[in-house]
């Protein structure tokens, strides 16, 4: 258990969260969750958003046959315009 204190953060308050909890729930930074009042408790819960997995094998196969990377060198140095 961890007690914790409701601070203000500008406009808003906020509860900072250890990172023992956020380890133990598979929680980062910018992960969303689902909070809502149960019972008088306010429970938190991770969203956990379906992550797309690539297979990098299928993505190469999708590379049309006759695609070639084009490279421009150029020797020009200062006031270059991207």
């Amino acid at each position: 258990m961890m007690t914790a204190m409701i601070s203000k953060w500008g406009n808003s308050q906020g509860l900072r969260v250890s990172k023992e909890i956020m380890e133990s729930l598979h929680l980062s930074v910018g992960d969303k969750v689902d909070v809502h009042v149960e019972d008088e408790k306010i429970i938190i819960k991770p969203i956990r958003d379906a992550k797309i997995k690539y297979d990098l094998s299928a993505l190469v196969n999708l590379i049309p046959q006759n695609y070639t990377s084009q490279e421009e060198f150029s020797t020009s140095m200062g006031r270059e315009e991207w």
